[in-house]
């Protein structure tokens, strides 16, 4: 009972701290040292440890590649290049401008992960709208945080927290299409109709015309092709459902080798600006995942979900959902995921009830900031450019726009 009931607590505990890390410690600080404690206290063995890291790699791997791809067209200006022919293709209409910012969060979500559009494209934008002329540009800003979300399930690429849930059972190219284009095609939908709903009162202004005619340098136009390229290298992977961690990293390397040969910006910088602490978290995630494997949880959430995959089928990728959904605004999507796929790995459901757990964990975050740390980061890069937007207004719209999302992407699934 002792073990039972200690070790959840534990990694619960060291969970919720490293997500939001108290006193300035790195979050990957408690993460790591939470499975140091469970290995003095016994509960979690050096091998089994040694295990949870390694099943990290492709992950981190996955991690590393994007965010170094991010930042090189972030320090090269691409997203601005975009976010500028957006301003102009625009004409002065701040809702085309808006529908237009959606639909890059679209691409940028889809090819480079929903870090990229939160973290990278969201500065480009806010400086688009600024020299726009543009007085409340929250509804471009929201855009890009609601959209990284909404889009995460369209392709297996399009969010972290995909390949955390999957583990070695990631799906091809081929059979994640047809499963999740059409709940994706809903969720997108839905929060784009309530966004402009929403905002519309915002969006009802004329912007002034920009004048300006964006130009990307050669080192831009080098980490352009680059990412394409390694994108292009992890669809490819995607097609026969092979690991393209490794292969993502490589190719990040390879374009910020191309791009450091042509630009004023030394390899320093650009390594200074990424946010690396996120790998050493995620592989202590990994760790206390092993540690509640070997409690006894998975195996009685195991048991858990077997009961709810006898009920009907409709009931049971709804149930699953939701709960999973509300459960990342409590815990945060990376270790909800990792403990989902921990649950699913071991037994054998129908497909469709993954679906629902990962459109959850993709899609559930939009309810507040706190569901994943890709919106965490998109607040705190707003404060530091003097936006104000309070997790408390981010809640106020969530409520709005996540509930029918959600639902429409469950009910498109539930259809497949």
């Amino acid at each position: 009972m002792l073990n039972t009931l200690a070790v959840p607590a534990l990694c619960a505990i060291a969970t919720l701290l490293a997500v939001f890390p108290p006193f300035g410690v790195p979050g990957y600080c408690f993460a790591l040292g939470g499975a140091a404690l469970l290995m003095l206290g016994g509960h979690l063995p050096p091998a089994a440890a040694l295990m949870g890291a390694a099943r990290s790699v492709d992950v981190c791997c996955f991690l590393a590649g994007m965010m170094l791809l991010a930042e090189l067209c972030r320090q090269e200006a691409v997203f601005a290049w975009i976010a500028g022919h957006a301003a102009r293709a625009a004409r002065g209409s701040a809702m085309r401008l808006f529908t237009l910012v959606f639909l890059i969060g679209i691409v940028v979500t889809a090819l480079l992960s929903n870090d990229a559009t939160v973290v990278v494209l969201t500065p480009a934008v806010a400086a688009m709208a600024r020299a726009s002329g543009m007085e409340k540009p929250a509804p471009l800003l929201f855009a890009c945080a609601f959209v990284a979300n909404a889009a995460s399930f369209l392709l297996p690429i399009a969010n972290p927290a995909n390949l955390v849930l999957y583990g070695q059972h990631m799906p091809g190219l081929a059979a994640w299409l047809p499963r999740y284009a059409l709940p994706s095609l809903a969720a997108l939908t839905a929060t784009y109709v309530v966004l402009r709903l929403s905002q519309r009162g915002a969006l009802a202004m004329t912007l002034s015309p920009h004048a300006d005619r964006p130009r990307l340098t050669r080192a831009g136009q080098v980490a352009a092709l680059g990412t394409l390229g390694a994108v292009a290298v992890m669809l490819g992977l995607s097609l026969r459902a092979d690991a393209f961690g490794p292969a993502t990293l490589a190719a990040a390397l390879l374009t910020a080798a191309l791009v450091w040969l042509r630009s004023t910006v030394p390899p320093t910088v650009t390594a200074r600006h990424i946010s690396w602490d996120i790998l050493p978290l995620v592989v202590g995630l990994f760790m206390l995942v092993a540690a509640l494997d070997r409690s006894g949880l998975t195996r009685y959430l195991q048991a858990d979900l077997t009961r709810l995959a006898a009920t009907s089928r409709v009931g049971a990728i709804g149930a699953i959902g939701i709960l999973v959904a509300l459960a990342c605004n409590l815990a945060n999507n990376l270790p909800v995921g990792l403990l989902t796929g921990q649950v699913f790995s071991g037994i054998s459901v129908s497909h469709h009830l993954r679906e629902a757990a990962l459109i959850g964990v993709d899609l559930g975050p939009n309810l507040s900031v706190t569901g994943s740390l890709a919106t965490i980061l998109w607040l705190d890069a707003l404060k530091r450019d003097g936006f104000a937007i309070s997790a408390a207004r981010f809640f106020r719209l969530g409520l709005l726009v996540t509930p029918p999302a959600l639902l429409l992407a469950l009910a498109a699934l539930s259809l497949g």
